[in-house]
This record gives C-alpha cells, sequence and structure tokens, in this order.
C-alpha cells in the first residue's frame, strides 16, 4: 500500500512537476484520488486487451509508470504468445513498475523499458495503451507519436488513448475544472494542495479538446475511433485500425 499523498500540502517553492521518487511513493495513491473513474479505466483495459489482443502480438504500455495498465492487461489477455512492453521515461517508475511485476503471478512476459515513449519503435502491436500520457508529450511531437502508433499496429489493432481534456466553451470548460477540484476536496485535498498541484502542473501537463483528439487519430489513419468513458474533464477513447 502506498503512503498518502501530501507532496503539495508544504509551503515549499512550487517547481514543475516531475515524477520522481518522491511522487512514485505516493503515486497509486495520488492517481486514484486526482483522476476520477481511474480504477474503472484500468479495470476495463483489461477487458478490451481479451477482445483485441492478437495471437503473436505485442501490447504496449506508453507511459506505464507503476505498471497498473500493463497487469491489467497481463491478467486478462487471452491470445496465444503475446507478450508486453511497458516503456517510461523516468527510471523511479520503471524500478517501481518491475518490482510489481516480480510480485504479480501472472505468466505473460512483460519487458520494462526506460526510454522516451518518442524513440520507442511499434511493431506487431495489437495494443496500445496511453494512459494520460500524450498530455505529457510535447504538443509538437504528439501527431508523429500517433502516426508511429498506427502504422505500428496490426490490422484490428486498437490504440487506448486516455487523456485530459478542456472544452472549447471557455464556460464549459470553467465548469469542469471547477467540478474536478471539488472531487479533489472531496477526496481529502485542501484547497492549498489543489492549486499547488495545478501551478506545477501548468507547463507540463497540456491537455487538448475532444475535436483536436479526433483529427489527429483521423489524420493518423484510424477510421473508426470514439470516447467510451468521461467523467468531467477526464475521458479515454478507443481507436480501431482498419483491417484493409
Amino acid at each position: 500500500m502506498s503512503a498518502r499523498d501530501t507532496l503539495f500540502a508544504s509551503g515549499l517553492p512550487i517547481e514543475d512537476f516531475v515524477f520522481d521518487e518522491k511522487v512514485v511513493a505516493v503515486f497509486p495513491d495520488m492517481i486514484n484520488r486526482s483522476v476520477p473513474g481511474y480504477s474503472t479505466i484500468i479495470a476495463m483495459i483489461g477487458t478490451l486487451s481479451a477482445e483485441y489482443a492478437q495471437p503473436d502480438s505485442v501490447c504496449y504500455d506508453l507511459g506505464c509508470s507503476l505498471g497498473a495498465a500493463s497487469l491489467s492487461m497481463r491478467h486478462n489477455i487471452q491470445a496465444d504468445r503475446c507478450s508486453i512492453v511497458a516503456v517510461d521515461n523516468s527510471t523511479a517508475m520503471v524500478e517501481g513498475c518491475q518490482e510489481a511485476l516480480l510480485r504479480d503471478s501472472a505468466i505473460i512476459p512483460v519487458e520494462v523499458r526506460c526510454e522516451d515513449i518518442l524513440d520507442t519503435q511499434i511493431s506487431q502491436a495489437s495494443i496500445v495503451v496511453m494512459n494520460f500520457t500524450l498530455q505529457f508529450v510535447e504538443p509538437n511531437a504528439r501527431d508523429a507519436l500517433i502516426k508511429k502508433v498506427y502504422q505500428g499496429l496490426l490490422p484490428g489493432g486498437m490504440l487506448i488513448l486516455s487523456e485530459k481534456i478542456r472544452f472549447e466553451d471557455p464556460a464549459l470548460n470553467e465548469l469542469f475544472i471547477d467540478m474536478y477540484h471539488r472531487f479533489k476536496e472531496q477526496q481529502g485535498y485542501s484547497k492549498l494542495e489543489i492549486s499547488r498541484k495545478r501551478a506545477a502542473l501548468e507547463k507540463v501537463l497540456i491537455p487538448e479538446t475532444k475535436a483536436e483528439h479526433v483529427s489527429r487519430l483521423v489524420g493518423a489513419g484510424f477510421q473508426t475511433h470514439d470516447i467510451w468513458f468521461q467523467c468531467f474533464n477526464f475521458a479515454s477513447m478507443v481507436a480501431v485500425k482498419g483491417l484493409q
């Protein structure tokens, strides 16, 4: 069980958010108290993997953090000779992911890599998961990354893309931000913690609209795509590569 997240409770100077050892120590508590529906998204990644993982293929978890999505896939994939590649550029996250896998009893092989996902080669993929990952990638690199994912997917392969989103209507955007902050207060975060973390993420996490995500998916080649989960300004999409 992880420690409780109190990283932004103190009055220390606010720095840009990084996935370091301090964040790793509290990450399960942080993510579950910060992302509405996170546990549902993780569980359904496993359900989707049971349906879409193909024999003799690779399932990628890009921006794997401590491996929650990888473990969900690992316990649900039914396809023969399927493996998982989990990638993160944080050494602390990779070490934590490796430790979690050592405690796990499932038999599907998982390779954990410490590298920038922009450098990851995608091939023979039936599933690619980007669970709240793209939002941390430089905006000018996002189109090429999604195109690389599309090209590396097998026909019928699926991209699962979860993101914090913003709304084109300013009033609606502010409404859902306010609702999200109320959610965090209900999870035990103080207004000070919420404000300090928002400031730390401001230049690091850059959300986009649903329309921008759809345009990128279509531009990469995906013709089948939609949102399957949304709560306030958090959404998860699926996009499937055509069979032709």
